[in-house]
């Protein structure tokens, strides 16, 4: 299979532990850089309030998610607090062609299968500053009784072992400063010499004859 890189737009994958912010960090980002757009997943578990199908994710009932995974359709799905969630191969394909920088928001072991089949992308890890402010997010959503805060705390600490397998790693403590890395990484990767060839290569052609 080819690798779904282009001059313009690479493949970014993001994993923290619930409560780390990481939905947010995003948000800002792509509000503050051209380019840049989240892959939406798709996803069996139940729409939660102010989300929006097709915008947060692709909502579908456990059939149709079986059903795409027949298909092949999807690079990684996992089941997650028992929900299904899987990434749409076509929607990542096609918005890379159109040099677009995609961020892919799933755990370590989606994120090791992306490593698998896309060497080309990047990754990035988000901690916590401390656990005691892990919670504290938790708690702050009200979304989730005490139990399911406990389990997402059992969760986090598992994701979090696996921050070394990345290839960046931001601390989401002042929350301007991480949005700034965020900025940084990305900036950075625009700039390496297989994207800049491609992009320039008429300019690079007329400085050089």
């Amino acid at each position: 299979m080819s690798e779904v890189h282009s001059a313009t737009g690479t493949l970014f994958v993001v994993s923290a532990p619930s409560g780390a912010g990481k939905t947010s960090l995003l948000k800002h980002l792509i509000k503050e850089m051209a380019r840049v757009q989240t892959s939406i997943s798709h996803t069996t578990r139940k729409m939660r309030e102010g989300e929006q199908n097709g915008v947060d994710y692709h909502f579908v009932s456990v059939d149709e998610f079986q059903s795409l995974v027949a298909q092949d359709a999807f690079f990684e799905h996992a089941q997650v607090f028992g929900n299904f969630y899987g990434t749409s191969k076509s929607s990542i394909e096609q918005q890379l062609s159109a040099g677009i920088d995609v961020i892919l928001e799933i755990d370590w072991q989606g994120a090791r299968q992306i490593r698998e089949q896309l060497p080309l992308s990047r990754s990035i890890f988000i901690l916590p500053p401390t656990k005691q402010a892990l919670r504290e997010r938790l708690d702050s959503r009200g979304q989730d009784d005490a139990a399911i805060i406990e389990r997402r705390m059992n969760e986090a600490q598992s994701e979090m072992s696996h921050y070394n397998e990345y290839d960046y790693l931001v601390i989401n403590d002042d929350f301007s400063q991480a949005v700034s890395e965020l900025k940084a990484i990305l900036l950075a990767e625009r700039q390496k010499l297989p994207n800049q060839q491609q992009k320039h290569a008429q300019l690079l052609s007329n400085l050089l004859d």
